[in-house]
């Protein structure tokens, strides 16, 4: 007769995935936070959040900009200030640089509503890249490309677009992460909003791009370093060199 106290127990009847439902959640993680280096609260004509490496760039390159605040975003992956930026000549334009890639997706909603809730603009531009992985279609490495999608009421401005002469992003390829997720804040707002994304990251003909759309929507302004230019490795060089 078998000894019921010290026998095998019978398999368990729940999944693996049924067990982890008794299991304590993982812990909360502390929200976004922005830290002024002068309290001022926020309401510009424009804001652009720059999250494509080219845009950072341009971005970082700009010889006279100040700091306004630092945008501090918590995650599982790094845990480093966003930089938060007004320029002397244009005191009514923000404009932020984020490592879009160090946010998880599931975030990406709440970091845009948090963005968009602390700086109220009028219009804002994000400055995206393709992502390879959505996209429907051949991504050459060489070949340069450039897509917008816009809000409503962008839409309806008119001759007043921030983005000109630049296609509709394809039907059939999606766009994810923080740049949708703001620009569907900016959508649900009633904000002027527009995504400009380009392909690839590492091209000198991006950058320009991406240097000449700021500087049509705020006017001339001083570079340093090229405007970005010289840390952009050109891969259309390397692919002439070895053709």
């Amino acid at each position: 007769m078998e000894d019921p106290l010290t026998e095998d127990p019978p398999p368990s009847r729940f999944f693996d995935e049924d067990l982890n439902n008794f299991t304590p959640p993982s812990p909360l993680l502390p929200p976004p936070s922005l830290h002024f280096t002068t309290p001022t609260p926020l309401s510009p004509s424009l804001l652009i959040i720059a999250i494509s490496t080219p845009s950072i760039h341009v971005i970082n390159s700009l010889t006279q900009k100040s700091l306004l605040a630092t945008l501090t975003l918590p995650d599982t992956k790094k845990n480093s200030p966003s930089s938060v930026y007004t320029i002397p000549n244009n005191p009514n334009t923000v404009l932020i640089t984020i490592q879009s890639s160090t946010i998880p997706s599931e975030m990406s909603r709440a970091v845009a509503k948090f963005i968009l809730d602390e700086i109220n603009p009028e219009k804002a531009l994000i400055l995206g890249s393709v992502q390879s992985r959505n996209y429907r279609g051949k991504l050459a490495p060489d070949e340069e490309m450039m897509f917008k999608l816009e809000t409503l009421e962008e839409k309806k401005s008119g001759g007043d677009l921030m983005v000109k002469g630049v296609d509709y992003f394809p039907s059939g390829s999606l766009i994810d992460g923080l740049g949708a997720a703001v620009l569907g804040q900016c959508q649900v707002r009633k904000i002027r909003g527009s995504l400009f994304v380009t392909w690839p990251d590492s091209s000198r003909g991006i950058v320009l791009k991406v240097k000449g759309l700021i500087e049509g929507l705020l006017g001339e302004l001083e570079f340093g370093d090229e405007g970005g230019v010289r840390i952009i490795r050109d891969s259309r060089d390397y692919y002439e060199l070895y053709a």
